[in-house]
């Protein structure tokens, strides 16, 4: 039995069965998805075991079509981090229970359930805010500074987020503060769709179509616009404000890379503080982190006692128990 890091996470069970979860180029007996944030997409049209709102979002962000499918020694669980989202657990013939999480929050947030750890051997956990630093404040907290500051703006703002995950939530936060329009990308409404019929909730935006920002818009973005000259300029013409959205938003870097005016540590991932009582929770006999802070948070989770083990890509295999 074996867990590597190689193109995606590879677990290879007793009987030699080996699936692999979030690759490029999955070339596994089984190929899960744990979400349809590019980075974990394959690069073509597959099938796997996701789950359908993934494979709906997923086909409309890549080449090809995902499609989904059920393999009777995997299980999926919400894992809270976007829409469609899951943990993959599997299940070993001998058996051991595995779980790896994708990229999981165990925060509850507007349409979406926090991640309920489940009973596992071993666990593969992300460790993106996986350092002491990366601690967030209350998500209510966090959600009340951004609605006080999207009523007391008068000028048109531009929320810079994620086109999928937290763009759909900037749209929902910029409505409840009572903005005048809420605008966004065609991207971003081609996101929305398959949302919104998958979980009964209505995004308010409509398409931006470079008419003039008024006083009292909203206009979501997806982050990477933050780097293209056209919106440097919207936001000079307009005099808009722009408002950064991320769990880096912690550090006081994240605003002067991002030359946003504003930003707010808002995040579809686990803190630190999280990752460990998510880890806690568990209490698998072998803990594997990877994606972000790995080695950090495998000693942190060392010194609470965990066998705790950061994966490198292209390691040699990790022989279990």
């Amino acid at each position: 039995m074996t867990v590597q890091y190689r193109d995606g996470i590879d677990i290879e069970l007793s009987d030699g069965t080996r699936i692999v979860c979030d690759a490029d180029e999955p070339d596994g007996d089984v190929t899960a998805v744990s979400h349809a944030h590019g980075d974990h997409l394959p690069a073509d049209g597959t099938t796997a075991v996701c789950s359908e709102l993934t494979a709906a979002i997923g086909t409309s962000r890549m080449d090809g079509t995902l499609r989904s499918a059920s393999e009777p020694r995997v299980e999926l669980r919400p894992a809270g981090h976007v829409a469609g989202s899951q943990a993959i657990l599997v299940e070993d013939p001998d058996g051991t229970r595995y779980c790896y999480t994708g990229d999981v929050s165990v925060r509850s947030r507007h349409y979406l359930d926090g991640f309920e750890p489940p009973d596992a051997d071993v666990l593969v956990v992300e460790a993106t805010y996986g350092k002491p630093e990366y601690r967030f404040p209350p998500h209510a907290e966090v959600v009340a500074e951004i609605l006080d500051w999207l009523r007391e703006t008068e000028q048109p703002v531009l929320l810079l987020g994620y086109a999928f995950g937290r763009a759909q939530k900037l749209q929902l936060l910029a409505e409840r503060a009572g903005r005048a329009r809420v605008l966004t990308t065609e991207g971003v409404l081609r996101i929305n769709e398959p949302i919104e019929q998958a979980l009964g909730v209505t995004f308010p935006a409509e398409a931006f179509d470079d008419t003039d920002l008024r006083p009292g818009d909203a206009l979501v973005l997806p982050m990477t616009s933050g780097r293209i000259d056209w919106v440097d300029r919207l936001a000079s013409e307009s005099g808009a404000v722009t408002a950064g959205f991320s769990g880096w938003a912690i550090d006081d870097s994240f605003r002067f890379r991002g030359d946003f005016d504003v930003t707010f540590p808002l995040s579809d991932h686990c803190d630190f503080t999280e990752l460990l009582e998510l880890v806690e929770t568990v209490d698998p006999e072998r803990v594997y982190t990877q994606h972000g802070f790995a080695e950090e948070l495998a000693t942190a989770l060392t010194t609470r006692g965990f066998d705790a083990t950061a994966l490198k890509q292209n390691q040699t295999s990790l022989r279990q128990f």
